[in-house]
């Protein structure tokens, strides 16, 4: 700062830094402060922003507002002076309250810019060579440098280090992390939550209520008048002491979020007279996997590890994190239908009050409510009260089962991703647990299965037996570590099919199926629980909860032979079988001698022949 101290700024963007044309603080800097001394309409506009409540959501979309402090900054590397504005979307309590201000790679500094008449100028292009156009917003993306000087091609990771580093090596910056903690409001005006252990004396004075006087209790015996809280109707329950002296009670009470931020904590320890058992906590936490929805990903996370950490400073637990694993879970969508009533408000109809005509394609084509009105399918959206489009899961688990259910709700759509609720999705899922229940019942009613013979096993067998075991490696590790229960719900259908399809002519073709309906029913278990017990019994086996989760066999994994595409010049010619070690000159000459290869090479030079290992085989000719 020319004729000042330095001062500091905070970016998240080094590689912008030779493209700074303005330096924006608040008005609660110091140095706005200074600059308004002797300038009476810079001191009205600096009481005007800090008396304007700004919430951060609202920066990007509110008016940008500033004014000249007449101080110039010296930019660090290039030494030239650029204006200080006092503007009003930059905030105090943000980095140090100062921005550097690049209005051709910063879209709040380009309104700003613009509005002012400051200069814009691009140091970052796009990375794929296409021409910067910042004719009519800023180019926000991280691109290449240019107009940067000796950083001049650098791409943003490489700006970063090369900036930071000569900043760094000048005393002029250096690199640095910022922690934000927002204030939580956790008061409700509600009568359910927990009471907030806080009283206010007569001098006005608030102190946290003694121990000896905790838990504090909510009164049971209230009406509820839905308007008011009834702790803050009954003036009489606010009533209490405080070291013999009047006092009230704190009438509002915590959000849910409160209590819920460390319920998987007690959960190790749901006896214990405290608020937990160190111990037991210890030993169960921190929580192997946890689910929720998309709001769980920031505010409720974020309280958990607060309060995570709260218990891990006063020793209540020993790790730092309460989660391992976190999952986002999707929103479950509806068809929702409406009717417009004679006020012009529409009116929602349940989707399992509407009868619905579908065209050979399954697109709905007419819709009509229970007393044959036509209504308005508005497609799938959200389930939700207002638009009357939820559906009760228990009708469904009357009509189809709790095993259906669960079966559809995992098969439908990844964890991660929206579902949509088709009740005919819900009736494939019957019908395949149907197949399952049935091959596994017409298989034990064959009687007793001899033990398995692998080294008597034929090619085919030993075919089959291998997709058993690939299936059995693949939902392991969809389920275990990519946590995809859709995609291992689909193998096992297609293991079905095959199973399905397969003979039971000997007694290995029995021992091999049984193998298989074993493993099915294991896999199964977690997703259906019920049906998967009956089946383990069915199939002579002791309490599936007991039960070890089969394991994939590495030597049925083993291919004895490879199925190898042959094509001429890109086309599909013929498909020939190899062993599975074959030498790649024994492969070529397979497929040179394969029979309808023959029809397409005849009379014509082999000009190249490209083998892909244990795939395929093109053979280039003219």
């Amino acid at each position: 700062m020319k004729g000042q101290d330095d001062l500091e700024v905070y970016t998240t963007r080094p590689d912008t830094l030779m493209g700074v044309t303005y330096v924006g603080i608040a008005a609660g800097h110091p140095l706005a402060a200074i600059a308004a001394e002797n300038n009476p309409e810079l001191a009205a506009f600096v009481d005007e922003c800090k008396n304007t409540k700004v919430a951060e959501a609202e920066l990007a979309t509110m008016e940008k507002k500033g004014m000249d402090t007449g101080l110039t900054a010296i930019h660090p590397l290039n030494g030239r002076e650029v204006p200080v504005y006092v503007a009003n979307f930059v905030l105090m309590d943000y980095g140090t309250g100062a921005v550097m201000a690049v209005p051709g790679h910063d879209q709040r500094d380009y309104e700003f810019a613009t509005k002012y008449g400051l200069a814009i100028e691009g140091v970052i292009k796009p990375a794929d060579g296409s021409e910067l156009d910042i004719s009519e917003a800023a180019y926000t993306e991280k691109g290449v440098l240019f107009n940067s000087a000796e950083f001049d091609g650098l791409n943003f990771e490489q700006a970063f280090d090369a900036i930071a580093a000569k900043l760094e090596a000048e005393g002029k910056g250096k690199k640095t992390v910022n922690f934000r903690l927002r204030d939580w409001g956790v008061s409700r005006q509600r009568y359910w939550g927990a009471p907030i252990p806080m009283v206010t004396t007569e001098d006005g004075e608030v102190h946290p209520v003694p121990a000896d006087q905790l838990p504090v209790i909510l009164p049971e015996d209230v009406v509820m008048d839905g308007v008011t809280s009834p702790i803050k109707a009954d003036k009489t329950w606010a009533q209490t002491t405080f070291n013999g002296e009047p006092a009230l009670r704190e009438t509002d009470t915590f959000d849910t979020f409160m209590e819920s931020s460390w319920y998987y904590a007690r959960f190790c320890s749901p006896q214990a007279d405290e608020m937990l058992d160190s111990d037991a906590a210890n030993y169960w936490l921190p929580v192997d996997q946890y689910v929720g929805g998309i709001e769980h990903a920031c505010m409720h996370l974020l309280y958990a590890r607060f309060f995570h950490k709260l218990m891990r400073d006063t020793g209540m637990v020993s790790s730092d994190e309460p989660f391992k694993r976190l999952m986002c879970q999707g929103m479950v969508l509806s068809d929702a239908y409406y009717y417009t009533n004679e006020k012009g408000a529409k009116i929602w109809v349940a989707p399992t009050d509407v009868n619905v005509e579908r065209d050979e394609k399954g697109r709905i084509t007419k819709a009509t409510d229970k007393e044959g009105n036509e209504v308005v399918h508005s497609g799938m959206t959200k389930m939700s009260k207002s638009k009357n489009n939820g559906i009760d899961p228990q009708e469904m688990i009357d009509k189809y089962g709790a095993d259906t259910v669960r079966l559809f709700m995992m098969f439908a759509s990844p964890a991660d991703m929206t579902l949509e609720w088709q009740e005919s999705g819900v009736e494939g899922a019957n019908r395949f647990l149907k197949r399952v229940w049935k091959l596994v019942f017409e298989h034990t009613a064959k009687g007793e299965v001899t033990a398995l013979d692998v080294a008597s096993l034929s090619a085919d067998q030993k075919t089959l037996r291998r997709e058993v075991h690939k299936t059995i490696a693949k939902v392991s590790d969809d389920i275990g570590r990519r946590q995809t229960f859709n995609t291992a719900i689909a193998a096992v259908m297609e293991l079905m099919n095959r199973l399905n399809k397969a003979p039971q002519a000997s007694e290995s073709d029995r021992a091999i199926m049984d193998e298989a309906l074993k493993a099915i029913t294991l896999m199964l278990h977690p997703i259906t629980p019920h049906i998967c017990f009956k089946m383990w019994e069915a199939l002579g086996q002791s309490n599936i909860d007991d039960a070890v989760w089969p394991q994939a066999d590495k030597d049925a994994l083993v291919e004895d032979e490879k199925l190898i595409i042959v094509q001429v010049n890109g086309k599909l010619r013929a498909k020939i079988t190899v062993a599975a070690d074959a030498a790649k000159e024994s492969v070529e000459e397979m497929a040179q001698t394969d029979e309808n290869v023959v029809k397409f090479t005849e009379g014509k030079t082999i000009r190249k022949v490209i083998y892909v290992p244990g795939k395929l085989v093109n053979i280039v000719a003219n």
